[in-house]
């Protein structure tokens, strides 16, 4: 049935052979197959290999006639017994058509088969070719490879056997001598022939070449050693050309490198052609070839730029001197002195010592002086044209008329070599052979004169009033020396006060004579000093008198010079105001020739002096009395300007021509009004003042500053008045009361009506006046128009005070209204207040037989209101 297996393939399983390396359709097998009577058609599936052990490609079965196959080599891959199984297990399979199949075994056995042996490598693929370097000892040169399929062991060898290399049993290749790439042949053909122990073997051709190497030194061909040439030679002169050969280039030309191995920089050589040539000036009269004229140079050859062989060889360059320098002289000017009346004979200069020619030869370093020559030369000479030695021959006087008048003599000298020069190829511009040196000889002045003044004395008559600075003459002095010294003045004795040092001073060039203090008549009438010239060898002197000459110079000076003094308005005519006196001296005038006179202020004309002339004490004196009433006098203060000239005897034909000297005296006056202008009937009379501050516009912060101090000050003691108000109310009852005195001494049948004056009185912030506080002893400051005070902050002395000014003083400040900054201080001691009612006293008591005034009643109210507030004198800050 379908599926079973039977006796299909006869002859299998079975075991055959096959030889190694079989080529493709090799018979290996054969059998056939049997088929069932059934199966008409004959066999389904062909007889197949459908496995091996171990795997393989290498068998096929091929048909070869009827029911027969062969079993046969594929030749992919071909058989080997080395690499591959020795035994393969082929499954082979068949099926009739009627479905019967078989399958059984044939193993395959790979027999052994001797092999020619191979070569390996490069040598199994190409003709080798080995390159031998010459020189090289005998060595190992190459290694064939080459191996045997059945690993047998070979052997090798070699033709033509004549050749200098041999093969080692290894395969090794040797070369058998040193090798001269000069005398042996460049190339070998070996060869090579490898056996197995059967006999088999393979041959292979091997190419050696020679290689050459640089084996030899080149060689100098040019013989000559020793080369002369001129200094000075020009970059590029060829000295030589040096040739040399190498052995290693046969007969081709030789590629060598020239180079110099020792050099100074003169010479450079051409690396390819060998050409020697100068490379850079080559100076003969220079170190060190001025000690050493021979350059010594090693030229070297090599037949390779770098590692090569090389052969030296030395040279010698001989330089030989040429005249190319003509002779120099350093300097070459030269600068003597020498003194008029100099001796002839003189030796002035040795030019030798500064000439020379510094070419290396002698004989072409020789040189002469020539051609003295120059205006005024006649008086000089050379020795000799070799020494160069110059000396005086003449004798030059410079205050002899005769003499030319030159004080510097220039001369020339001509320098020249002895030899044939050659310039041209150091100086190709050099158009004369000759140096020229100059000499500038100045002859020298002798001091041989003194100075002379012109006058053995000199009077000079001054003014006393003659500036600081001011010139008040000149001395003069010659000298007869040529060229004229230069003469220097000076002041060797006197010129001096007991106050100064040097009163005088003469320019030390012009002789000029200057004040330096101011002079005076008063003191020194006549100052006598010495006064020297000198040209700084030899001086000489001369006397010197000034006459101081009088003049009026000095003014008036008065005590005091400031006074401040305050009167009462309805002060007596030609009283001397409150007894005040000036009294002046004058050190160059008499006081008889003083003159009084008040030059501003004096309005009205209402005060003079007297006497006014002729007196050093005159008086202050009411000259009219003041009339506020009807509108003829405004101003309540006065500021006098008295002069004080001394010219009062002096004519009126001399006043143009002589001079008037003037002292100042300031005065300060006061006039203090009237208490009150109302009627005697008035019983009551209250003064109220009223002031303002006047500032300048330019100072804008004032007023700002004034007013916030004036608002916090006004609110801050407003608080306190209402506080010490509420408490005097409660404590104390009106001090009129408690006294039992009147407050106003007035019939008591009418109630007086009082009368309010309102006073407008403008302060200007500053302060020309100052008084003495009669209570307390301060001084204090006050504004003569407007009356505003003020402490004084300063430590200044007090102008004299007389005691009737400060009595008026108390009393205006006892009539006036006070403000805020006048008010009387509540802690003043009574001793102040009871000074101030006996000032107010005195100033408003009534005289005998007559009755009160109201200005008189008005001042006792302004007391009694003072004493009722505990005033006294305003404390100001």
């Amino acid at each position: 049935s379908a599926g079973r297996r039977f006796q299909l393939l006869k002859g299998l399983p079975a075991t055959s052979t096959v030889e190694e390396n079989s080529a493709a359709g090799v018979a290996v097998y054969d059998f056939n197959v049997t088929v069932s009577p059934l199966a008409s058609e004959g066999v389904a599936v062909l007889p197949t290999i459908v496995n091996s052990n171990p795997l393989t490609e290498a068998f096929d079965i091929e048909s070869i006639g009827g029911l027969e196959f062969r079993v046969i080599t594929t030749g992919n891959p071909v058989l080997d017994y080395e690499t591959m199984p020795k035994i393969f297990d082929l499954q082979i399979f068949v099926e009739d058509t009627t479905g019967r199949t078989d399958l059984n075994i044939l193993t395959i056995q790979v027999t052994d088969k001797n092999e020619h042996p191979v070569f390996r490598g490069n040598m199994a693929i190409q003709t080798v070719t080995i390159y031998v370097l010459e020189r090289t000892p005998p060595e190992r040169i190459y290694q064939v490879d080459a191996a045997d399929p059945e690993n047998a062991k070979l052997t090798y060898s070699l033709l033509p056997a004549t050749v200098p290399f041999s093969i080692k049993e290894s395969g090794a290749i040797f070369s058998t001598k040193e090798f001269d790439y000069e005398k042996d042949p460049h190339c070998y053909f070996l060869n090579i022939t490898v056996t197995d122990p059967d006999g088999l073997n393979s041959t292979t051709t091997v190419n050696i070449n020679i290689i050459n190497i640089n084996d030899e030194r080149p060689y100098f061909t040019t013989k000559q050693r020793i080369y002369r040439i001129p200094e000075e030679k020009s970059p590029g002169t060829i000295v030589a050309n040096i040739t040399a050969k190498d052995p290693d280039d046969e007969d081709s030309p030789s590629r060598l490198f020239y180079s110099i191995q020792s050099s100074d920089g003169h010479f450079s050589i051409n690396p390819a052609t060998g050409v020697l040539q100068v490379t850079r000036r080559i100076d003969r009269d220079a170190l060190p070839l001025r000690l050493h004229p021979n350059i010594s140079l090693m030229v070297r050859v090599e037949d390779s730029p770098s590692s090569g062989h090389a052969r030296e060889m030395e040279i010698t360059i001989v330089i030989d001197d040429v005249n190319d320098n003509p002779p120099e002289c350093n300097p070459s000017a030269f600068r003597e002195e020498a003194n008029e009346n100099t001796a002839p004979g003189t030796f002035l200069v040795d030019l030798r010592n500064y000439c020379k020619d510094i070419d290396a030869d002698p004989s072409n370093n020789q040189f002469i002086f020539t051609g003295l020559s120059g205006f005024g030369s006649n008086n000089f000479a050379l020795e000799s044209a070799v020494s160069g030695r110059l000396v005086m021959t003449g004798t030059i006087d410079l205050e002899n008329p005769d003499n030319p008048g030159v004080e510097v003599y220039t001369l020339t000298v001509r320098v020249q070599d002895i030899a044939h020069p050659n310039y041209s190829s150091k100086y190709p511009f050099y158009i004369s052979f000759d140096n020229i040196i100059y000499i500038y000889i100045r002859i020298k002045p002798v001091n041989e004169f003194f100075p002379v003044f012109r006058n053995l004395s000199y009077v000079f008559s001054v003014s006393e009033i003659t500036k600081v600075g001011s010139s008040i003459g000149r001395v003069h002095a010659i000298d007869k020396d040529w060229p004229p010294n230069v003469i220097t003045y000076s002041i060797v004795a006197g010129a001096g006060t007991r106050d100064y040092t040097n009163i005088f001073w003469i320019s030390p060039t012009k002789g000029d004579v200057r004040i330096l203090a101011r002079l005076d008549y008063e003191t020194t009438q006549k100052h006598i000093f010495t006064v020297q010239a000198s040209d700084q060898e030899k001086s000489t002197t001369a006397s010197v008198t000034v006459n101081v000459l009088e003049i009026n110079d000095e003014e008036p000076v008065c005590s005091p010079n400031f006074f401040s003094l305050q009167i009462p308005v309805n002060l007596a005519v030609g009283t001397n105001i409150n007894g005040f006196r000036i009294e002046c001296q004058d050190r160059d005038s008499d006081p008889r020739s003083f003159r009084y006179f008040i030059n501003e202020g004096n309005e009205n004309s209402h005060f003079t002096f007297s006497p006014s002339a002729g007196s050093n004490t005159s008086r202050l004196i009411l000259a009219s009395r003041f009339d506020y009433e009807s509108g003829l006098d405004t101003n309540w203060v006065y500021s006098l300007r008295v002069h004080i000239t001394d010219d009062n005897l002096v004519s009126a034909r001399d006043k143009t021509t002589h001079l008037t000297k003037t002292g100042t005296v300031t005065l300060s006056i006061r006039v203090i009004p009237n208490p009150t202008t109302a009627t005697t009937t008035t019983p009551g009379f209250t003064v109220v003042t009223r002031r303002e501050n006047l500032y300048s516009p330019s100072a804008w912060y004032v007023p700002f500053v004034v007013t916030l101090g004036s608002l916090l000050l006004l609110g801050l003691l407003g608080h306190l008045g209402l506080l010490l108000l509420t408490r005097l109310r409660g404590c104390c009852p009106p001090a009129g009361k408690a006294r039992g005195i009147p407050l106003i001494n007035a019939p008591e049948k009418k109630k007086p009506k009082k009368e309010a004056v309102v006073t407008m009185t403008k302060l200007n912030t500053v302060f020309d006046g100052e008084a003495r506080d009669p209570v307390t002893g301060r001084v204090y400051e006050f504004n003569t128009r407007s009356g505003a005070r003020r402490w004084k902050k300063s430590n200044e002395p007090l102008q004299p005070v007389l005691a009737m000014q400060e009595l008026s003083s108390a009393t205006e400040r006892s009539g006036q209204g006070v403000d805020g900054a006048e008010a009387p201080s509540k802690k003043e001691p009574s001793e102040k207040r009871k000074a101030l009612t006996a000032a107010t006293k005195l100033a408003a008591k009534p005289s005998a037989g007559q009755s009160e005034t109201p200005g008189q009643a008005g001042l006792r109210l302004q007391k009694k209101k003072e004493e009722s507030e505990d005033g006294g004198l305003s404390s100001l800050a």
